[in-house]
């Protein structure tokens, strides 16, 4: 299987940023975890992360258009709790995407508490750090 797994903003901070909420592993230590995961599994894996709302929107359409994936791991960031203009690419498209948190965004402030993405995507992994990204991806290959 080939998989997508996309990071929206400022997680590019990961690892740098409060550590005691996300860690000190940096995004590339946490991709490179992934990588390693899907490699011992005999799957692909591409990264894309962007700050940018629009960007995403496109690598969404595109992950559609392509057909190039069979699945999505997406960490959309804050743009989780307000951008309508993800939750519409992601219903617009047929792959299936896993909405994935390092933190525990129910146990955090209660604006992180609500997601306009999980009700089009096809699961929700949050509190287990770099590890809700395996867990979005063994889900996605079940």
């Amino acid at each position: 299987m080939k998989f997508l797994v996309m990071n929206g903003v400022n997680l590019n901070l990961t690892g740098k940023r409060e550590k005691s909420v996300y860690g000190t592993a940096t995004l590339d230590e946490i991709n490179a975890k992934i990588a390693a995961f899907c490699k011992a599994s005999g799957d692909e894996v591409e990264f894309y992360q962007s700050n940018l709302e629009g960007e995403l929107v496109n690598k969404l359409h595109e992950a559609f258009l392509k057909q190039s994936f069979d699945g999505i791991v997406f960490n959309a960031g804050a743009f989780t709790h307000y951008s309508y203009a993800l939750r519409d690419a992601i219903a617009a498209i047929d792959v299936p995407v896993v909405e994935v948190h390092m933190s525990n965004v129910h146990a955090r402030e209660e604006f992180r508490r609500k997601s306009v993405l999980s009700e089009v995507c096809k699961g929700v992994v949050c509190g287990f750090g770099a590890n809700s990204y395996i867990a979005a991806l063994v889900g996605l290959k079940d």
